[in-house]
Order: structure tokens, then C-alpha cells, then sequence
């Protein structure tokens, strides 16, 4: 380096601002998150990836690879555009149904049948008389799922059907007659219909629609300010955005970006970013929004979304000192890694054409590769 070279980056160094300087040490904590999505993205079946990082609750680098559109059409998909987070959504309308439990609205104990009578009528939810609060959190209700049948992968419902309003009381008469998967308390069984029920219990507890309450105890108080929860077709996600496609009966890939909402209600209908997300994550895992007691209410089993992952805590790799929890729909999965002391996260959102499980092997490598750059 000339001498003039070097007196130049000593005068950069000594005016540098501490902002400038933190946000260096900020991004110096976390792997490279636009070579992580360019590697995600050449997965089969992604269309595009979006993924951004942040350490205590400050931005450390965000990607954007493949592109907004099937066969590598529209350019790539802003960084910090909205998308579908799926069954992330379970986690926020679970916190919201504990925080009314905190404030004795309703008890853990409650029994379904009490606190939604409509759906004992006539057994359209068996042993609704049995079920409580805390066993449709955690999944372990026995209730069946509205989303597949046994022994099916593939959606119950018309899933191509992307103007027909459906009320909740509607999304859980399509379970009735089929089997029940378990006592209630029994065992672990992932169910949407479990949060269909739930997002109707907190409407009726508060006399205020589902929207609008996770609207008031989370997404204003925490300034998520992108983050809205959909209510009816034809909503979708706002500004530019990724599109996933879902293959109709003759083969062809269909433009799933304004799937149904009122199927996703209580179990998947929240639009957000990889930072509003990442805020609502920091702030539940540093108790900001729950007592500890009531978080391990949540924290139990896979009860918050799809596939939410115990770290195993103290162990020398950093890969296991990370939690996961994730979601996913027709056309995208959304994933998060973080740690559980609430300073690091990396959201991921990706959209698809293929029903393939192999992308998220891939999306939790690209998460571990920016939350553990050094392996």
C-alpha cells in the first residue's frame, strides 16, 4: 500500500462514526447472507430466496437471489419485501391467547365446549368437553387437521378456490366425522384446526376481531410495522414481492401469491419481513411479551409452528446452541434460526414450484452458514 493509500484509510479509521463502527461489528457477527441465499436459491424447485440477518435487534446483512417470478422471470425479489410466514403465524396468535391468560381472561384449564359452545353442538368437535386451552396449543387435542387427510400429503380443500370467503365455524366442519388422533393430553399431533379454534376463542374472550388484536398487543407495541394478518380473499401481500406456484391436476404450475385467506386464519394468515419477524422472535425469547411460566407453555414440543427445533444449549457447536421454527404453504416455506438469549436471528423466505421436502435441509444449512460462519 502507497503511502498516500495508507494515510487515507487512517484518516477513514479515526473519522469514523461509532455508528459506522458498530454496524461494522454488527455484520462482522454473522456469515454472508447474499452468498447464502445465491447457494439456497440454486436448490431444485426454489424460485427465489430472501434472507435477513440481525444481532441485537440491528441489521447484520441480508440476500436476495433467483428471482420474483417462475423461470427466472421479474428480476430478484427485494430483500425486504413482505411474504407469507405460514405457521409462524401460531407462535404470535399463541402469544396473544397467553398474554389474555396472564391477564385472567381465561385459564390454561378452560374446556373448549365452554368457551366455544357452537363447535360442541351436534359433536362437531368431539370431546369438546374435555379439551383445553393449553392442549390446543401444544397439539395435543387429538383434534384432526383440516389441512389433509390420514395418510395424504395433499390439501383437503380447493386450494385454487381463491375467492370464497370460509368463516372459521366453516374451516372446522370440514374435520367432522374423521378420526380423532389421540386422547386429549394423549400425545403430539400437529393440527391446524387447533388454531382455527384458537384465533376464534381469543375473538370471542376480547370481543375484537383476531386482526386487529394481534395488531394491538404485538405488531404495533413492537414495531412491526410491515406486519398485517389477512382476514379475507382477495388479500395478499403488499408491494412488490416472491411468487410460489402449485401444481393444478393436469401438471400445470399455478401463481399461488393470492392463495385464500380465510383458510390461513389463527393457523397461517400473517404477512410479514425478514425483520418483523426476526423483532417479534427477540422479544419473545427475551420474555418481553410473556412470564417465563407461560412461555414454556409455547416453547413445548413443536406447538408455536412447523418444525420448531430444540437446541441443545451449552454444547461447544455453535449449530446447537440454535432453535428453528418454520412454516410453510402452497408455493413458499419461511424458516427462522435463532439463538434463545434473543440476540441473534436469520429469517429466510423462499418461494417454490415443487412440493419437494429437500429444500429445507438446504434453508436450515444456509441459516446455520450465517449464524455460524465458522462452522
Amino acid at each position: 500500500m502507497s503511502v498516500a493509500a495508507a494515510t487515507a484509510a487512517a484518516l477513514l479509521l479515526a473519522t469514523a462514526s461509532p455508528a459506522t463502527a458498530a454496524s461494522a461489528a454488527v455484520a462482522a457477527a454473522v456469515g454472508d447472507a447474499q452468498q447464502a441465499m445465491e447457494k439456497l436459491a440454486k436448490t431444485p424447485g426454489v424460485v427465489g430466496a430472501i434472507g435477513g440477518a440481525y444481532v441485537d435487534g440491528k441489521a447484520a446483512g441480508k440476500g436476495t437471489a433467483g428471482s420474483r417470478l417462475l423461470n427466472g422471470k421479474g428480476g430478484t425479489i427485494p430483500a425486504d419485501s413482505r411474504f407469507y410466514i405460514g405457521s409462524q403465524t401460531k407462535a404470535m396468535v399463541a402469544t396473544v391467547l397467553l398474554q389474555l391468560v396472564e391477564k385472567d381472561k381465561l385459564g390454561l384449564d378452560d374446556k373448549l365446549a365452554g368457551l366455544l359452545p357452537e363447535v360442541a353442538a351436534d359433536g362437531l368437535v368431539e370431546r369438546a368437553d374435555e379439551i383445553t386451552v393449553q392442549q390446543l396449543i401444544q397439539h395435543t387435542s387429538g383434534i384432526p387437521d383440516w389441512w389433509s387427510r390420514s395418510g395424504s400429503t395433499e390439501p383437503a380443500f380447493d386450494v385454487f378456490d381463491f375467492t370464497t370467503y370460509y368463516r372459521p365455524i366453516d374451516i372446522v366442519e370440514t374435520t367432522r366425522g374423521l378420526p380423532r388422533t389421540g386422547e386429549p393430553g394423549e400425545k403430539f399431533t400437529y393440527s391446524n384446526t387447533n388454531y382455527t379454534l384458537i384465533g376464534r376463542i381469543i375473538e370471542k374472550v376480547t370481543g375484537h376481531t383476531l386482526a386487529d388484536e394481534l395488531d394491538r398487543r404485538l405488531f404495533r407495541p413492537l414495531g412491526m410495522t410491515r406486519t398485517y394478518a389477512l382476514t379475507k380473499p382477495p388479500e395478499g401481500i403488499k408491494g412488490p414481492h416472491g411468487h410460489g406456484y402449485y401444481a393444478d391436476s393436469t401438471g400445470a404450475l399455478r401463481d399461488m401469491h393470492r392463495a385464500n385467506a380465510s383458510w390461513g386464519f389463527g393457523a397461517g394468515n400473517v404477512v410479514s419481513t425478514t425483520r418483523d419477524v426476526s423483532t417479534f422472535q427477540r422479544a419473545f425469547d427475551q420474555g418481553r411479551l410473556l412470564p417465563a411460566s407461560l412461555r414454556k407453555v409455547l416453547a413445548g414440543g413443536s406447538a408455536g409452528g412447523d418444525g420448531r427445533g430444540s437446541a441443545r444449549q451449552g454444547t461447544e457447536k455453535c449449530e446447537d446452541n440454535l432453535n428453528m421454527q418454520g412454516g410453510s404453504g402452497l408455493g413458499y416455506t419461511t424458516l427462522i434460526l435463532y439463538s434463545t438469549d434473543g440476540r441473534r436471528q436469520f429469517e429466510i423466505s423462499v418461494t417454490r414450484s415443487t412440493t419437494d421436502d429437500a429444500i429445507i435441509p438446504e434453508m436450515i444449512k444456509a441459516g446455520q452458514a450465517v449464524l455460524c460462519p465458522t462452522g
